[in-house]
């Protein structure tokens, strides 16, 4: 199938000049784009048409070989000024164009524009009450700010930044090699396709010095280990007056001596006495608010027992709620026994029956049965 002329694909005339073209382009791509027109087959080829059109017509050197050789100057065929040697090789494509027409559009940075600032990390760690509480934190941040000397335009005299006649302010040079070309960033500029004829003395044309900043940093009540607070705008500076990058925080919760935490609980173990733990009785723990809680202690009370306290726990993000505290009880065996306390205990061992200790008589019970079994 024919290919349609790339002049009637634009809509313009053959003696167009360049902003009619850009123009119709512009219209056309907008209009066709696949963003705009999602699952459209027919919509993402004309869009392919328009781009590879403009992608001819734009430039002097392919539209003079089109108008006078039409489509046979790309395709490499008889007759063509590329018979025998693959064609005319002018380098470019799709992404060219669409980074030139639409970079500001879509969102996109253009290759020749300034880099955005670069992100940044700072680790904080805050002990479990802070995390409970809340906290404002000042910290201070190692990195980069704008130059006062130059107002970050990188100037001795404040003067903007002059094109790069390396590149022609593309911000990217070709090499041919054989059948090649390839595609480097400008040395000279460094891609931004700008440079700075009179550095400034201070930052040496960067704009930029290093300085210590700081900031202060609301932690709200209720955070989590690992949570991530980015602060907009608080990075690296953009080089030449480009945007910052942002400032991400990463909180890290220290050890507590009492609690450990699972999500807005908190688990506690408290040692009790035997004779708590047999007769009963009150103990108090602490809590994560700085208050102190009962914790009763019921009659026969074994290790590894649980006690909930409701609301006793973390606060939870963004809300007025709390979490649970649990409190785990660990039976304590008496040590270094006077004399005394050990016949006071021989008696009781004498005065016990099968009820006082029924967990062990059980399962005792169950080992003699076993080796009555294996003797048959």
């Amino acid at each position: 199938m024919a290919k349609q002329d790339y002049y009637q694909t634009l809509g313009v005339a053959r003696g167009s000049s360049a902003d009619e073209l850009k123009k119709a382009y512009r219209k056309l791509a907008m209009r066709y784009h696949p963003d705009r027109n999602p699952g459209d087959t027919e919509a993402e080829h004309k869009f392919k048409e328009i781009n590879e059109a403009y992608d001819v017509l734009k430039d002097d050197q392919k539209r003079g070989a089109y108008d006078r050789f039409g489509h046979a100057a790309f395709e490499g065929g008889a007759g063509g000024p590329g018979a025998g040697r693959g064609g005319f090789d002018f380098g470019g494509g799709f992404a060219d164009i669409f980074d030139e027409m639409f970079g500001d559009f879509m969102g996109r940075r253009g290759r020749t524009g300034a880099a955005r600032g670069a992100d940044l990390r700072y680790d904080l760690a805050i002990s479990l009450e802070e995390a409970f509480r809340g906290k404002q934190a000042t910290i201070r941040v190692p990195g980069s700010v704008d130059c006062e000397a130059c107002n970050g335009t990188g100037s001795e005299t404040g003067a903007p930044p002059a094109t790069c006649q390396t590149c022609n302010g593309v911000g990217r040079v070709r090499a041919q090699q054989g059948f090649f070309t390839i595609e480097r960033t400008c040395p000279t500029c460094g891609g931004t396709g700008k440079i700075i004829k009179d550095p400034c003395r201070v930052c040496g044309g960067t704009g930029q010095v290093r300085k210590e900043r700081t900031l202060e940093v609301n932690i709200p009540a209720g955070v989590e280990e690992g949570t991530r607070i980015r602060l907009a705008g608080e990075g690296e500076p953009g080089l030449r007056g480009a945007p910052p990058g942002d400032l991400y925080l990463f909180l890290s919760i220290k050890p507590h001596r009492f609690f450990q935490r699972d999500g807005a609980d908190l688990h506690c173990r408290a040692p009790i006495p035997m004779t708590t733990a047999a007769l009963g009785g009150q103990i108090e723990v602490p809590s994560v608010d700085g208050g102190r809680s009962r914790v009763s202690i019921g009659p026969g009370t074994q290790s590894a027992t649980q006690y909930r306290l409701r609301g006793k726990g973390m606060s939870i993000l963004r809300s007025t709620q709390r979490g649970d505290m649990y409190v785990e009880v660990q039976v304590e065996t008496p040590m270094n026994l006077n004399r005394k306390q050990r016949d006071l205990l021989e008696e009781f061992q004498k005065a016990g029956g099968e009820g006082t200790n029924p967990q062990s008589h059980g399962f005792f019970a169950k080992v003699r049965e076993f080796f009555e079994d294996l003797k048959e």
